[in-house]
């Protein structure tokens, strides 16, 4: 028997900058009524994204995302609420927040001392976001001072402006893999972190609401880079959100995705409306859509 979303519970993994975020002035108010919308039908959406703890901290409240999961540092860190944590496993009296955080990737401390170690070893040309001044950062990114602080304070992931060629690139790309690091790109930086992503905590969070709930849910995903690939191929319902950089995003042959007009929060709200539209009476684990461009 067919279900319908009121009847099937569904998770929306959602990257930020580019996404639900605009590129330029981070709003998201465009896509404010389709976050009330899915808080009101009980549906968590989940900030996936390269950002780190300490930005999403303060930005969840904004959302009103409190009481959701969070994957930060493109899934170098993953946060989980109360209602999301096993009573045996992961209870920390110590958490007076009742937030308990995972990170499964190596450190910052270790990656920034292989990025000083490949860096002289190969002679490539980069900058580390945590090398970066201050003022630097906020022009780069339009962040206020106090948001660029957040960005630097990294966990998991060191995120780079690339100032060399593309062979020296290539190099260094096999080099971190050597050291069991990865190399991907968001819409401004390089990112370089352990042998993790975003579609594995991805994962990781749908087996945990599995074994929790007892029920396996659903899933939506939207992107706007590179980085988000991983996220867009572990959920039941990809969107690609049209993206203002010029990062070019490879979809694997034969997957199906919407691709959204519009990009920022505006293409956010376009494209869930076209899941709510879409799959309303679908099968959950059914990825056929249409591609917002060519129907």
């Amino acid at each position: 028997m067919t279900q319908s979303v009121s009847h099937t519970p569904w998770l929306v993994f959602t990257d930020l900058d580019g996404t639900l975020l605009d590129h330029d002035s981070y709003t998201w108010q465009p896509a404010a009524a389709w976050l009330a919308r899915l808080a009101e039908a009980g549906v968590a959406v989940i900030p996936t994204t390269s950002k780190t703890r300490e930005e999403l901290l303060a930005l969840r409240d904004e959302l009103g995302l409190a009481a959701t999961p969070f994957i930060a540092e493109n899934g170098a860190v993953i946060g989980l609420p109360a209602r999301w944590q096993h009573a045996r496993l992961d209870r920390d009296p110590a958490a007076l927040d009742g937030l308990i955080v995972k990170t499964p990737s190596l450190d910052i401390g270790f990656i920034r001392r292989r990025l000083e170690v490949l860096r002289e070893r190969l002679g490539v040309r980069f900058r580390g976001m945590g090398e970066l001044s201050l003022d630097t950062l906020c022009e780069l990114t339009s962040l206020t001072p106090d948001k660029a602080r957040q960005a630097q304070a990294r966990e998991g992931s060191e995120p780079l402006l690339w100032d060399d060629d593309e062979a020296a690139l290539a190099r260094f790309r096999h080099a971190l893999e050597s050291d069991g690091l990865r190399l991907t790109r968001g819409g401004r930086f390089w990112h370089v972190m352990g042998a993790v992503d975003k579609g594995q905590a991805v994962r990781w969070l749908i087996e945990r609401y599995t074994a929790l709930r007892g029920v396996r849910p659903a899933s939506v995903g939207l992107g706007d880079g590179p980085n988000d690939v991983s996220l867009l191929e572990a959920v039941d319902h990809p969107i690609l959100v049209h993206g203002k950089h010029e990062a070019v995003v490879h979809i694997a042959a034969g997957m199906t995705l919407y691709r959204t007009r519009q990009p920022g929060p505006d293409g956010w709200a376009e494209g869930i409306a076209d899941w709510w539209q879409t799959c309303m009476d679908a099968t959950p684990g059914d990825k056929t859509s249409q591609e917002g461009t060519s129907r």
